[in-house]
């Protein structure tokens, strides 16, 4: 169980599990481009109510049921293309996740990626979202990031040559999806909208744990609102994977520890999560209406989550979460609040089949539309085709 750079030695983390191409002896056990690996997830499920900021909805849906090709392309890059199939209030639609490509041979620990891609800030953003333990992404996650964020860009990635892992990155994207609200068309966003930086750190105790660490920033360019009625952010920018609450700075930081007997996660395993997220900078600099009183100018969010395996087949899951954020009402800030605590079981016939019932408690304060309830969630993951390592 020991934590490896999630890019430092592709070939491990795409190792084609299975894949016949040409005849029903051939392995790829190194996908190239004339042999690439491919892999289907399809993401269905039933839920009892809406949620939140939430692609799911009422009823019978699909989640992102996702296409991917990768390959190394020479021994200089990798490339890897996703595409999400998305279902939602009756209607579907077809997003490019990911089309990226990556450097596997740059000296001194360094490592590039261009194109679009999931931004490492956090420790769930980078993983794909099959892969979660519950139903949806937390509260801090559909709220200051859309789920997850990912975006047209480039990342520099520097692994350093320590006794305990510590990575370093940086990354620069367009940030479409980060925008504040205009509700007019009337403003001008910068075409290089979010930059970030990060660094992570981690190592293991003794034979049967490991833990990582990280902190991170975020600056959104284009994520300040404007203080007038004709212009209130804050509020849902109206398209799937964007932001609904925003603003200039967001700091974070996150920490995982997994637990195995002897390091063999096959069979029984524990892990242990949480991240917390700071976001500033919400209005414009323009001052507030006359007499108008201006609270609490941040939002901030945070979620824990313990996941325990207690078999190869059944694993149980208990997350809590806190989204504070501020809406601009009339020149003024309004505290909107949202709790909830969430209960799944999942039954796992193998790495590549989940089925997950998931209870969700949540509690609304001051949160447009939301009142207290309870939705239940059913859900299946079913994976085809080649399948890469989860990271860490």
């Amino acid at each position: 169980m020991k934590i490896q750079h999630p890019i430092s030695n592709p070939g491990a983390a795409l190792l084609a599990l299975g894949c016949t191409l040409a005849s029903a002896n051939a392995l790829a056990l190194d996908p190239t481009l004339t042999n690439p690996a491919i892999s289907a997830v399809v993401d269905g499920y039933y839920q009892s109510s809406d949620r939140p900021m939430s692609e799911r909805t009422e009823g019978f849906g699909l989640g992102e049921t996702e296409l991917a090709l990768s390959a190394n392309i020479d021994d200089m890059f990798y490339g890897k293309v996703t595409a999400v199939l998305e279902s939602s209030d009756g209607e579907s639609e077809i997003n490019l996740e990911e089309a990226f490509i990556q450097t596997l041979a740059m000296p001194a620990g360094l490592s590039l990626r261009a194109g679009r891609f999931m931004s490492d800030i956090g420790y769930l953003n980078n993983q794909h979202l099959h892969t979660d333990a519950f139903t949806d992404r937390p509260v801090a996650y559909r709220a200051l990031l859309g789920g997850h964020y990912f975006d047209d860009g480039v990342r520099l990635d520097y692994l350093a040559p320590t006794d305990i892992y510590w990575s370093l990155g940086a990354e620069a994207f367009k940030g479409d999806s980060m925008h504040a609200e205009d509700e007019t068309g009337s403003r001008e966003f910068s075409n290089l909208g979010v930059f970030t930086a990060y660094s992570k750190f981690g190592g293991d105790i003794g034979d049967a744990g490991s833990w990582m660490a990280g902190l991170s920033y975020l600056r959104n360019q284009n994520g300040r609102f404007m203080p007038h009625e004709e212009e209130a952010g804050a509020e849902e920018a109206g398209h799937g994977h964007s932001a609904s609450y925003t603003g200039e700075n967001t700091y974070a930081a996150d920490f995982v520890y997994k637990w195995a007997p002897q390091g063999n996660y096959k069979y029984r395993h524990l892990t242990l999560s949480g991240e917390y997220f700071r976001v500033t900078g919400l209005l414009s600099d323009e001052a507030p209406a006359a007499g108008a009183k201006r609270r609490q100018d941040y939002h901030q969010a945070w979620y824990l989550s313990g996941v325990y395996q207690m078999s190869p087949n059944w694993s149980a899951g208990l997350r809590y979460g806190e989204l504070d954020a501020q809406a601009l009402e009339a020149d003024e800030m309004q505290s909107q609040k949202l709790r909830e605590t969430e209960l799944s079981l999942g039954w796992h016939q193998s790495h590549f089949s989940t089925v997950r019932l998931q209870y969700t408690h949540q509690q609304g304060a001051n949160f447009d539309g939301i009142t207290d309830d309870n939705i239940l969630t059913l859900q299946y993951v079913m994976s085809l085709g080649a399948h890469g390592a989860h990271q860490f």
